[in-house]
């Protein structure tokens, strides 16, 4: 835990107390802070004073008396409209914090030269996170991973200056946290997103490049438009800027020829790395996550070969693009995080023959625009309530059959790739869709998929799986 005791003795409100809000209110009260905790949710509140947290209803509150109020960053702050706590936070002049700003202010108080790399981005920032870590940790240092993903981050071990601290961080977070200052901060790209909770795509561009303009450096993927302004912008008021990208040969910067990856400096080109062979990292947007992890691990002192044995030995993430297991000519993916169609269209970009699971609870706009990527589909299994539906968009541009369950679509996917003539086929769960009406969550659908194919006959298990 990282206790934060740059609130000791202070008068702090928090509100939200879910997992990550339980941790941050452990970590304010053992910093000696003096903590009113509240949730919307009578079972929250419940729960958090039996783990010993001090609850009190802050519609009550004495406001001005707070220091501060932390908030979860699942609370609306602005759109579509500010939480009534927020409202009253205002009222009464209380700053209004997240935990990711807690732990910028505990750094740069108690281990300031602590290497600290924050990723964020519309899409990638959990590969991206996940990849920076393991490269770290395979190197042997001291790493800690947490955020928006896996743990959350007032959870992870005390601020140390040889502790390495690698944070996701998502657009809500970065609200929060108005100090945040890594040591290199990295920017992926920029689509809509989240508008519901920004308001525009102006102001949720705006929350992100906060990340990068308080770093010391910023690592921006200059693919689309948005990130591309941000860069030059950046640059133009001194900052030092990387640029990425996974498609343009920069003059300066990093980008990927296929599967090299290449460092430009004044239109001097070499290979730093690559990607061959290294199956979790298949794919050009996978290419920018490898850049953007390369450039963040050379900030923080590694070398090329720490980072290159860390590329090859990274296992990926479960649920995206995760490999499974092989069964002779045969590739299991799992990728059931892509719960919509853009989220699948990278799996389907990275490989040329695919035995495609596919359905769910359809999101708006169904499969459309997926239909450049038809063609490599060697045949569908369409599941869930979008069955119907997406056999009517597939209609005569790729075989397809309606399985209704998940398991009887693997059961026959498996059948029919094992008879493919093909150099490798790819049996792969990319269900363009929610799993609302079968599963609980893409996690479980995730699961359910990797336990089914590692029950087939004569599997041979991918990355530690059993």
């Amino acid at each position: 835990m990282i206790k934060v005791s740059t609130f000791s003795g202070r008068s702090v409100g928090l509100f939200g107390l879910g997992g990550s809000g339980i941790a941050t209110a452990r970590a304010l009260v053992e910093g000696g802070a003096i903590v009113t905790a509240w949730d919307d949710n009578p079972d929250s509140v419940e729960r958090a004073r039996g783990e010993g947290i001090p609850v009190s209803d802050l519609a009550q509150a004495d406001w001005s008396a707070f220091s501060t109020f932390v908030l979860s960053p699942g609370v609306p702050l602005t759109h579509p409209k500010p939480h009534w706590t927020v409202d009253l936070a205002r009222g009464a002049g209380v700053e209004i914090i997240g935990d990711i700003e807690l732990f910028a202010r505990e750094r740069a108080a108690m281990a300031p030269d602590a290497p600290f790399i924050a990723v964020t981005g519309t899409n990638g920032k959990s590969t991206t996170t996940a990849l920076i870590a393991h490269i770290l940790a395979a190197s042997g240092r001291d790493t800690q991973m947490g955020g928006n993903i896996g743990r959350a981050i007032m959870t992870l071990d005390p601020l140390a200056a040889d502790r390495f601290y690698v944070v996701e961080c998502s657009s809500y977070q970065i609200e929060l946290a108005p100090s945040i200052n890594p040591t290199a901060g990295i920017l992926l790209n920029l689509t809509p997103d989240h508008l519901d909770r920004h308001g525009t795509m102006q102001r949720y561009a705006e929350v992100k490049e906060r990340l990068v303009a308080g770093s010391e450096t910023a690592i921006i993927g200059v693919d689309d438009a948005s990130c591309a302004q941000i860069a030059e912008r950046l640059e133009r008021c001194g900052k030092e800027v990387i640029r990425i990208s996974k498609r343009l040969p920069l003059t300066d910067g990093y980008y990927a020829d296929g599967t090299d990856l290449m460092e430009a400096v004044h239109g001097q080109y070499s290979r730093i790395g690559f990607l061959e062979g290294v199956g979790s990292l298949r794919g050009q947007h996978n290419a920018q996550n490898a850049l953007a992890a390369v450039a963040a691990c050379l900030k923080v002192g590694l070398d090329l070969g720490e980072i290159q044995s860390g590329l090859e030995s990274f296992p990926g993430l479960a649920h995206r693009m995760e490999q499974v297991g092989r069964r002779g000519k045969v590739l299991f993916i799992n990728d059931s995080k892509a719960t919509n169609a853009d989220a699948a269209a990278p799996a389907l970009s990275s490989f040329q023959r695919i035995y495609w699971i596919a359905g769910g609870l359809a999101k708006e706009g169904g499969i459309e625009t997926l239909r450049s990527y038809f063609p490599r589909i060697a045949k569908a299994y369409l599941i869930g309530e979008a069955a119907p539906a997406f056999s009517a968009t597939l209609g005569g541009s790729a075989p397809y059959e309606i399985s209704g369950t998940l398991a009887a679509a693997l059961s026959h996917a498996a059948a029919d790739a094992a008879q493919d003539d093909g150099q490798e086929a790819v049996v792969m769960l990319s269900p363009a869709c929610a799993s609302f009406d079968q599963f609980r969550n893409f996690e479980v659908r995730g699961d359910a998929f990797r336990e089914a194919v590692l029950a087939l006959d004569g599997i041979e298990p991918i990355g530690g799986q059993r």
